[in-house]
């Protein structure tokens, strides 16, 4: 019993250690960069002091949350898996770069991804039983938007970096499955592809959601493909991971799909995809004839505490539904941005959506965007006074001043926290 009380002192002492430093965004140019003359010895020395960086970043974050929100199993279960792939890490911290400690240290970063790999779920699973308890009010409710966006940030950011690294040097043992199904003639740099092809993403994402949407509703729109208005099917090729925007693609797909069935009974609208490369964007913009979203929806869309469509059974968690937590538009926009990119909504109530993906057309200014902890992090966590304000920028007929500042840190204190 004592000697697990040393365990857990010493890890704690280096939680609080790591967590001093923030963590070092790269740039899709960097990671190219470094997977063209990939060296194993260097990623380790570099991954073995930022990966604890991270988790130590968001781990410092995930002890702040409401005690409510701490006491879900859920949610319990989530800080284990983090306290034992922040130990594990670590354990590599003093180590010679021997080849078999830098074999080692990539089979631990393959057992990390799998026990991490329904983090998305359970931690949403532990703010459904905390939504199901009523004991959400709407400071606590904006504590855990403001949480959730830098927790899933830093998810998708940890995995970036362990994929980087089981892909160049894991062989088979660090190859995840395909997310997206596309094939890229082995031109892929890890998980980036330097020639990704914006149009082969679109349609394989369309293809999936269109499976989908014809076995719920025995029919599907039907996809128009223009570039710059005009329809086209050359390729449009981008610096980018593709599991990232085929991702992005699919939940708005199926977004798009679900409203087009539910608006038009017989002959669904198509569902059109426009393509336009900029000096600075490459911009993705879909359309659908949905019906569209009303004012005082749109707002709630990248809540997480939000959903259209009804809560999955637990017993239908092997299903792959055309809707679930409500979290596919919010993480969407989290991979947007990942890379400096953004994801926009823009709706006619009573016509339709347009849903617009920004990427950025230079690979060098396609910075991570990462969530850092610091001594004023905890000031977002505690509850504000509300009060009401009309200037605010939703739609709702009441809404509090705390909220509205809310949202608006939710989205910029990330990129504040790099300056």
């Amino acid at each position: 019993m004592r000697l697990a009380g040393a365990i857990f002192s010493n890890v704690t002492k280096m939680l609080d250690f790591y967590s001093q430093f923030n963590p070092s965004p790269l740039s899709i140019k960097q990671f190219i960069d470094f997977g063209l003359n990939a060296c194993e010895r260097k990623s380790f020395l570099f991954l073995r002091k930022e990966l604890p960086v991270r988790l130590a970043n968001i781990m410092k974050e995930i002890a702040l949350l409401p005690e409510n929100l701490l006491r879900m199993p859920s949610v319990g279960l989530v800080n284990q898996w983090y306290e034992r792939s922040f130990e594990e890490i670590i354990h590599f911290e003093k180590m010679e770069p021997e080849q078999m400690v830098l074999t080692k240290f990539c089979e631990r970063l393959v057992h990390i991804r799998n026990r991490h790999a329904d983090v998305v779920q359970t931690m949403a699973q532990g703010v459904l039983e905390l939504k199901e308890s009523h004991e959400v009010d709407p400071g606590t409710e904006n504590s855990i938007q403001y949480f959730l966006d830098r927790f899933y940030m830093s998810r998708i950011s940890i995995r970036m970096l362990i994929n980087q690294h089981t892909l160049l040097f894991g062989e088979q043992i660090g190859k995840p499955a395909s997310v997206s199904g596309i094939d890229a003639g082995g031109r892929h740099i890890g998980s980036i592809d330097p020639a990704c092809d914006v149009v082969a993403v679109v349609r394989d994402a369309y293809e999936n959601a269109r499976f989908l949407c014809d076995r719920y509703y025995l029919a599907s729109p039907e996809l128009q493909l223009l570039q710059k208005g005009v329809p086209s099917e050359r390729p449009l090729l981008v610096v980018y991971v593709p599991s990232h925007l085929y991702h992005m693609l699919f939940e708005l797909f199926k977004n798009a799909m679900r409203a087009v069935m539910e608006h038009h009974e017989n002959n669904p609208p198509p569902i059109q995809v426009n393509l336009v490369e900029g000096k600075e964007d490459i911009s993705v913009k879909l359309s659908d004839r949905g019906g569209g979203i009303p004012r005082s929806v749109s707002d709630l869309l990248f809540k997480y505490m939000y959903s259209t469509a009804p809560q999955p059974s637990r017993s239908d968690s092997h299903t792959v539904p055309l809707a679930g937590y409500g979290y596919g538009l919010p993480i969407s926009r989290l991979y947007a941005r990942y890379f400096h990119g953004d994801l926009h909504l823009m709706s006619c109530e009573g016509y339709g959506t347009d849903a617009v993906i920004y990427l950025k057309a230079l690979s060098n200014e396609a910075n991570e965007l990462l969530p850092v902890f610091n001594r004023t992090s905890s000031k977002f966590y505690r509850p504000a006074p509300q009060l009401g304000d009309w200037s605010g920028n939703t739609n709702t007929a009441v809404i509090s001043q705390s909220k509205c500042r809310g949202k608006h840190k939710t989205d910029s204190e990330i990129t504040h926290s790099l300056q």
